[in-house]
């Protein structure tokens, strides 16, 4: 059974910092790509930042240079480091992975619409 398997999350001020975590298990190949969303209450679900197999890495204009994805070097475990929290980032944080029929991600970037797996969700909640 395939599952996405997230940690970390939690309370912090503004201004703070959080890493959330997310491993892939029982996945028979790693995805051409990984990502990280986030959900609001009463927003859509928007893509925070997405990793590529060829190094490529694209962010969210609300966080570049706040937040920071990794992935190791067996495509298994994504991070997502957040930094200098506001209010507004308050939000259900999600680990996807694309359909498995997928085997190019976009160009364009790491849509909702091509998410295949998604992880329970992990709260993070700023306070001023």
């Amino acid at each position: 059974q395939v599952n996405l398997m997230e940690s970390g999350g939690g309370s912090v001020q503004v201004g703070g910092s959080l890493r959330l975590s997310c491993a892939a298990f029982g996945f028979p190949y790693r995805p051409p790509c990984m990502g990280w969303f986030r959900e609001a209450p009463g927003q859509a679900r928007e893509g925070v930042a997405a990793i590529y197999t060829n190094g490529r890495i694209d962010y969210a204009d609300s966080v570049k240079g706040r937040f920071i994805i990794s992935q190791d070097s067996a495509g298994v475990v994504i991070n997502l480091e957040i930094t200098r929290l506001t209010p507004e980032d308050t939000a259900m944080y999600y680990c996807a992975r694309p359909t498995s029929s997928l085997r190019r991600c976009r160009g364009s970037g790491f849509p909702v619409s091509d998410v295949g797996f998604w992880g329970q969700g992990a709260q993070v909640t700023v306070s001023s």
